[in-house]
């Protein structure tokens, strides 16, 4: 089966909503290619090595959560980013990204995905007053000790994690955000929260841990964001019963 650019597009801005979130980039179809697709590969970032991977698969679309033309990003095209533009132009494939629309679906987004494999109950927005916000609150199934917990994260997300122990409180409720969201552990403690989950730690983020007592765990931008992609390929591949292939280009930030 296939389907056309013009419907999957539609039907991907109307599922992803990309107008309610202000981000850093364009979200939705970012280069053009050919009209009718047959195949989608689905990954994390358009790296050169994705783009390799989709064209010798004889994809037509690749959907992505890190696309390109980020605010804060050279405008020229040259070196890296002329190579990448023209391996995607040359060979008339479609590029799709959703950024932080693919990071808050409800369903599909990276958030919801990975509370699903670590066994967190979803409540609510950490900050349900901030239409802008992106990371979540939730509670786990059982309660686990801090140590306990970082096992759960490595057994699901097959990499080593980092991680705060801050004091000798169990882990009942937690907030989470994928990948660069570590900022957000300051209003998680404010709310009396147990531990916070990001891909990513700063400097500043385990004075935080420490000095207000909840456990930080950082499992890895790309280790966090790879199952909304995923999951949002599947969806596709059901309803419009079109091949879809998840691609993992593994990296190890």
């Amino acid at each position: 089966m296939t389907i056309s650019r013009k419907k999957l597009q539609n039907y991907l801005n109307e599922l992803l909503q990309p107008w309610q979130m202000k981000d850093y980039c364009p979200n939705g179809l970012q280069i053009e290619g050919r009209d009718t697709i047959a195949k989608i590969v689905t990954g994390v970032t358009a790296s050169q090595q994705l783009i390799d991977a989709a064209l010798e698969s004889n994809a037509d679309a690749l959907l992505v959560h890190h696309g390109y033309f980020w605010k804060s990003e050279p405008e020229i095209i040259t070196g890296m980013k002329r190579k990448r533009l023209t391996s995607i132009l040359n060979n008339d494939l479609n590029l799709f990204a959703y950024h932080l629309p693919l990071d808050v679906h409800a369903e599909f987004g990276n958030n919801a995905q990975l509370a699903k494999r670590l066994g967190i109950k979803v409540q609510r927005s950490l900050e349900p007053w901030n239409k802008q916000c992106v990371a979540m609150k939730g509670k786990l199934i059982s309660p686990v000790s801090a140590i306990e917990f970082s096992h759960q994260i490595e057994n699901a997300l097959d990499r080593q994690v980092f991680f705060n122990e801050a004091g000798d409180h169990q882990i009942e409720t937690i907030a989470w955000c994928t990948g660069g969201g570590q900022h957000y552990i300051d209003v998680a403690a404010e709310q009396g929260i147990d531990a916070f989950l990001s891909g990513e730690a700063s400097e500043q983020t385990i004075h935080v841990s420490r000095e207000m007592g909840i456990h930080f765990y950082a499992a890895g931008h790309h280790a966090t964001e790879r199952y909304g992609a995923k999951a949002l390929g599947e969806h596709l591949a059901e309803k419009f019963d079109i091949e879809v292939e998840f691609i993992d280009i593994d990296n190890p930030i």
